[in-house]
């Protein structure tokens, strides 16, 4: 553990270094944020109740999928592991005595951490310039499973990553195009642009088996006291469950993916 633990603080230190990298990343959150709230206020400029949400409880949402986008989508191994794979730059880990996967969750928590520095200070920032009625729930319980759940969405969110980019092992030229595909459909299916409950029925059962919803969607609702604590219960549950099939999935892939690893470049 103390590897990692020095891992940490130097992967924290190092998010310093590319400052504008950074910047660009949250100023581009923050866009996102304000074009959602914009979208929605024109949404219920004409409109008092929209698909059964009010429009304070729509701008509560909005603002939420900041904090909960910080922790849960916040990853810098998105853009490095396929590009370590494709140079053979990978090498320089397989004969380290440290595990590859868990060095990069290492490094991606540390970079969650200053994320959500950041997210709060800008939480705070919109908060005070547009002032939204954000409910949370005022059960401990409830608020202590949202957490456990933001903890397992960003673990699920890690390894759907990680078996996104393993596609560089056997095409290395296209591992970028396949992980933004992956990306996108996490954007719309996760909750990211509007709440999940506003498709039909149908779609949103189909969706429960899927990673998607877990990574956004449940955790707010779970927050906000959207759900009782049966439903609460059965999401953990099944957010688990997902968790354990990816985490199986993605060490499979990525094991026969270092059979046929060529070291290319190197």
């Amino acid at each position: 553990m103390r590897k990692y633990w020095v891992v940490f603080q130097q992967s924290f230190q190092n998010e310093f270094v590319y400052r504008l990298n950074f910047v660009l990343w949250r100023f581009r959150n923050i866009l996102r944020i304000l074009m959602t709230y914009f979208l929605w206020h024109s949404v219920f400029s004409s409109n008092t109740n929209v698909f059964g949400y009010s429009k304070e409880q729509m701008m509560a949402y909005v603002f939420l999928v900041l904090i909960v986008t910080s922790f849960v989508m916040s990853a810098p191994s998105n853009d490095n592991v396929g590009g370590e794979i494709s140079n053979g730059t990978l090498n320089n880990f397989l004969i380290k005595p440290i595990g590859y996967l868990r060095y990069w969750l290492t490094r991606d928590w540390a970079s969650k951490l200053l994320n959500m520095l950041f997210a709060v200070f800008e939480f705070t920032l919109l908060y005070l310039l547009f002032r939204p009625q954000i409910y949370l729930s005022q059960s401990p319980l409830q608020l202590f499973l949202g957490i456990i759940l933001l903890i397992i969405s960003s673990l699920i969110y890690y390894l759907i990553t990680k078996l996104a980019v393993s596609v560089a092992f056997w095409t290395p030229e296209n591992s970028w195009g396949f992980m933004f595909t992956i990306l996108v459909f996490m954007e719309i299916l996760s909750g990211n642009i509007f709440p999940l409950d506003l498709l039909p029925k149908s779609v949103m059962t189909l969706l429960q088996f899927t990673p998607f919803p877990y990574m956004v969607y449940y955790p707010i609702a779970i927050l906000v006291g959207k759900l009782d604590v049966f439903n609460t219960i059965r999401v953990l549950i099944q957010a688990l469950g997902l968790l354990t099939v990816c985490y199986f999935i993605t060490i499979k892939v990525w094991r026969r993916g270092l059979k046929v690893y060529a070291a290319v470049g190197i």
